[in-house]
């Protein structure tokens, strides 16, 4: 294993540093803390580790100071923490000058190696080390952290391509100032239907029709193979991915997890819903899917209801469904629920006394916000429904701001809001 380390290390040292489209997110840093990445699989992390070391060379830092490695390369499959060590030593037997020197080190999916948070903090205690991890994992990078980094960490949330990310992906321009003529309102408003269709992960926003379902199918299967299946040890693949397609084409609806143990089992899938209750939270764990509870000041009344599930993207969604979706409110509702958790907001659902309902509502610097998703308000009944449902929700946040985002429809009826979702998008995108 030292051979390959050694090999893998002086590759990493001599190659260029790709080009990356710059993404909006800011990276957590520290001096003397380990700045981690965590994400969805193929929504952006190792991209942001080469912009951010893109930035160190911008700023003066040499590049043989700057180390990257992939510990899914194959060949570290093998990789034990122990080896690891061979890769400081091959880093500073290239120039043992750096060992007086800040160097940086990006660590990609080194989740992979078991007891990996014992190596990074013998590094960062006894080197001039900066280290950008990614995982695939939240909550197996945050438990590993925790025992072993005891808060010498920064956690950076990674998500897929905003919609001002996906504008400047597509070269769309923007205007400066929040002033839209008809010209910039048409063109932002076909970017977003691009948008809602395509999806955000990075890589298939130039592929063909039949390339980008591909490239997304094999995204998903992904994460059910590595980040469920083989990450916990589970044997039931043909459970695991009927959960994860159900999630997919199903994405905000109400989900009982003991009916679809039923359901599966009926269609000859044999589970319990216990396994399914683990695929779920290992999907969450891996960002595939976002569960989201009923707004109630009780915890218990939170745990017993149904929670409504997203999933991570809409492009992902269109992938596995035969159009753009059988409910184009569904798939708005999803493009919001996503732009609000990538700014790391967690929206509960409501239920109001008169059994009508709300999306979302979440608290902001000390605001609370009531939004509905409707794609169209041309329906009288429709409408009456997405307003009744914010004026019986109004006594819980008496205070609270109150919008509706539509597809294309803008103005403001009995005190609340109407916008439509482009500028919806890019104003939450500002903040």
């Amino acid at each position: 294993m030292r051979t390959i380390i050694e090999r893998l290390v002086g590759e990493a040292l001599t190659r260029r540093i790709p080009e990356t489209v710059p993404r909006n997110v800011r990276v957590k840093k520290m001096p003397g803390k380990v700045s981690v990445l965590t994400g969805m699989r193929r929504s952006g992390k190792t991209s942001l580790c080469f912009q951010t070391m893109q930035g160190l060379l911008a700023s003066g830092v040499p590049r043989e100071r700057l180390l990257y490695l992939n510990f899914e390369d194959d060949r570290l499959a093998e990789v034990r923490v122990g080896d690891l060590q061979w890769i400081i030593e091959a880093f500073y037997g290239a120039n043992p000058a750096l060992k007086e020197q800040t160097c940086w080190f990006f660590f990609d999916e080194i989740q992979r190696v078991p007891q990996w948070e014992l190596f990074v903090r013998r590094v960062l205690d006894t080197e001039r080390a900066e280290i950008m991890l990614t995982g695939s994992s939240a909550k197996l990078l945050s438990r590993e952290i925790g025992t072993a980094m005891r808060g010498r960490s920064l956690t950076t949330e990674v998500f897929p391509l905003s919609f001002r990310e996906y504008c400047r992906f597509q070269d769309v321009h923007i205007p400066v100032r929040p002033v839209y003529g008809d010209r910039d309102r048409y063109t932002l408003a076909k970017a977003a239907e691009g948008y809602l269709r395509t999806g955000g992960f990075p890589e298939v926003q130039t592929c063909e029709e039949d390339v980008w379902r591909t490239v997304l199918q094999e995204y998903a299967d992904v994460v059910i193979l590595r980040d469920v299946i083989e990450r916990y040890g589970l044997s039931n693949y043909a459970a695991a991915k009927a959960l994860a397609r159900h999630v997919l084409q199903n994405s905000g609806q109400l989900m009982s997890v003991s009916r679809l143990a039923v359901s599966f089992s009926q269609a000859g899938i044999a589970c319990g819903k216990s396994l399914l209750f683990d695929v779920l939270e290992h999907l969450h764990d891996a960002y595939f899917c976002f569960p989201v509870e009923v707004h109630d000041r009780s915890l218990k009344r939170r745990q017993v209801n149904p929670k409504k599930v997203y999933a991570a993207d809409t492009g992902l969604c269109r992938a596995f469904s035969s159009g753009l979706t059988a409910d184009r409110g569904a798939a708005l509702e999803g493009l919001i629920y996503t732009a609000l958790r990538a700014r790391g907001l967690h929206p509960d659902y409501v239920v109001t006394p008169q059994k009508t309902g709300v999306d979302f509502v979440y608290e902001e610097a000390g605001a609370w916000h009531f939004v509905q998703a409707c794609w169209s308000l041309a329906d009288a009944g429709t409408a009456a429904r997405e307003f009744r449902g914010l004026a019986d929700a109004l006594p819980l946040h008496p205070k609270a701001s109150r919008t509706v985002v539509t597809w294309n429809e803008a103005g403001e009826r009995e005190g609340v809001r109407i916008v439509p979702a482009w500028r919806w998008l890019l104003e939450e995108g500002q903040r």
